[in-house]
């Protein structure tokens, strides 16, 4: 059954979105760059960009300038809206939605990475969740325009072997040549956080198999991460029977309805990825 805000959000259209959301740069006009400058408040009544960051670290208030890409209901980008545009719950409720990924690195040994986010992140401070969740930004590279899936999952890719660099400190080299990323679906979910701001994502789901003899050098960036370690998947389901571990509402998610079939097939996707489908978790 269709909830009601997956029917507002599958009402708006294009033309829409850009009206509701004026601070959204047209495909267009966008600037092809990978931050905006500060854009003017929306949907914050009474609110200033002071009161949503105050107490907030000062990097992660740069990287809210980042400009993501805004979807329709169907995956098509409409245009440019900031990292804090995007996540700002009072323009989640009226169906502001945008595009991120979600990637999943097992080491030969089959276990996943994990990453615990840093006490200074804005948005799900200290939470557990998989191994690197970001945005591709509305740039040429990252982006896919409105064509075919697989350009929309190769900019995906460059994206996460950006941020998988920029958090984790995994060299974009290495990425490159010592595994391989394996598409399988996106889902589309929203989740509020704290105070403020929540997620409306429709997320690119990457696993990454490190190849044979192979590894990936770790050096996290404290900003952004504050621990991370591989585990397997009775470790993973431990940890989520500890109720001293808190974990992100997309990573809660993937793993309660699909993260463990996947494992169980994780020597051969042949039969997982690639989905065309949108999984609505609505």
């Amino acid at each position: 059954m269709t909830s009601p805000y997956e029917t507002l959000v599958q009402s708006l259209k294009a033309s829409d979105i850009l009206s509701k959301f004026p601070a959204v740069i047209p495909l267009s006009s966008r600037p092809n760059t990978a931050s905006s400058e500060e854009e003017e408040e929306q949907g914050q009544k009474g609110t200033t960009t002071q009161d949503v960051f105050k107490g907030h670290d000062e990097e992660q208030i740069r990287l809210m300038n980042e400009n993501c890409i805004v979807l329709d209901y169907d995956d098509n980008a409409i245009g440019a809206g900031t990292k804090k545009l995007c996540h700002l719950m009072t323009n989640i409720d009226q169906g502001l939605l945008h595009r991120a990924f979600s990637v999943f690195i097992f080491n030969n040994e089959g276990k996943l990475l994990l990453q615990q986010r840093a006490s200074e992140k804005i948005t799900f401070p200290d939470l557990w969740t998989n191994t690197c969740c970001s945005h591709p930004l509305c740039v040429d590279d990252e982006l896919g325009f409105n064509s075919s899936l697989a350009k929309k999952v190769d900019g995906a890719k460059v994206a996460a072997i950006r941020k998988l660099e920029h958090e984790l400190g995994i060299p974009s080299h290495q990425t490159v040549s010592n595994g391989k990323f394996h598409f399988l679906n996106r889902i589309h979910y929203m989740a509020p956080s704290n105070g403020p701001w929540g997620e409306h994502e429709i997320d690119y789901i990457l696993f990454y198999k490190i190849n044979e003899n192979h590894d990936l050098d770790i050096i996290p960036n404290l900003n952004e991460v504050r621990d991370y370690k591989y585990v397997s998947k009775k470790e993973l389901q431990d940890m989520f029977a500890d109720p001293s571990l808190k974990f992100t509402p997309w990573f809660k998610l993937i793993c309660e309805s699909l993260l463990y079939k996947w494992w169980d097939q994780l020597d051969d996707l042949s039969e997982v990825e690639n989905d065309p489908e949108i999984c609505r978790m609505l």
